[in-house]
């Protein structure tokens, strides 16, 4: 698949199920090229997968046919036929969404997964194309955010969270309440309660003649820089759990394709 990018996206907002099987497609496109375009079967089964999918879902030929149906309405999908005359159907994602291959592959995951860490993101994603840290997927993020593709759920920075934007408004707006709790604020303290005034400043005791001893000064409050560093030492350890979230879900998912191909494999050899 060439990855130049459309100039004209066609994209629109999409059902649960719809997602779900667009998201399939683009990952079994990039993850398993040998089996894909995909048969109904295929995308059964890649839409009750256990694995890297949220939520899990449970969908029957009927409700998978209504949603390829929909999403070849709005020119996301095409069948093609395949080997036996079989139907077979293949994602025109790069096209429908304008996006570059690799910004698919940050896309697919969303789709898959919803709304998740950008640490997650970037692991789940690395899978199906290199991403080899932050500084690469940043601005990825950047461009799926100026076309309207991606939705920061919390402020941009280390542990953000972000979704995809094809969520019907009504699904949109209830994930906004799940993660709308703002991030804390680790800002400067806030000024005393009673700071003191001219009038209380005047009143106070005269300070001791030059040579009295000085009694020691107190010890220093924790500084803005301290509580930033333990700020960002947090955040990176979120990162962290993240980032092995993300290799163990791309674990669990290897394995599942692999059983996959091997049930495949022993119903062909007729064992």
């Amino acid at each position: 698949m060439s990855d130049e990018v459309a100039t004209t996206p066609k994209w629109t907002q999409l059902e649960s199920l719809e997602r779900r099987v667009l998201g399939v497609l683009v990952e079994k496109a990039k993850t398993t090229p040998d089996a894909y375009p995909l048969t109904l079967k295929g995308l059964i089964t890649g839409s009750n997968q256990k694995s890297n999918r949220f939520p899990k879902m449970e969908v029957d030929e009927d409700r998978v046919m209504d949603a390829i149906e929909n999403l070849r309405k709005v020119g996301a999908v095409s069948i093609i036929q395949g080997d036996g005359r079989v139907e077979k159907y293949r994602h025109l994602a790069y096209d429908w969404l304008g996006v570059s291959k690799v910004e698919l592959a940050v896309m697919a995951e969303l789709l898959l997964r919803g709304a998740q860490t950008i640490g997650e993101l970037r692991g789940r994603a690395a899978r199906m194309e290199p991403i080899k840290g932050m500084d690469e997927l940043g601005p990825l993020l950047e461009s799926l955010l100026q076309k309207s593709l991606v939705v920061y759920l919390t402020p941009p920075g280390r542990g953000a969270v972000v979704t995809h934007n094809l969520y019907q408004p009504r699904e949109l707006d209830k994930v906004r309440r799940e993660h709308g709790v703002s991030m804390p604020n680790d800002g400067p303290a806030a000024a005393p309660a009673n700071p003191p005034t001219a009038t209380t400043v005047s009143a106070m005791p005269a300070a001791p003649a030059a040579s009295a001893p000085r009694a020691p000064a107190p010890a220093a409050a924790p500084s803005e820089a301290s509580s930033s560093e333990v700020t960002r030492l947090r955040e990176e350890l979120l990162e962290l759990k993240s980032t092995l979230s993300a290799f163990r879900d791309e674990a669990e998912t290897s394995i599942a394709e692999l059983q996959s191909q091997l049930a495949d494999l022993n119903r062909q050899l007729g064992n």
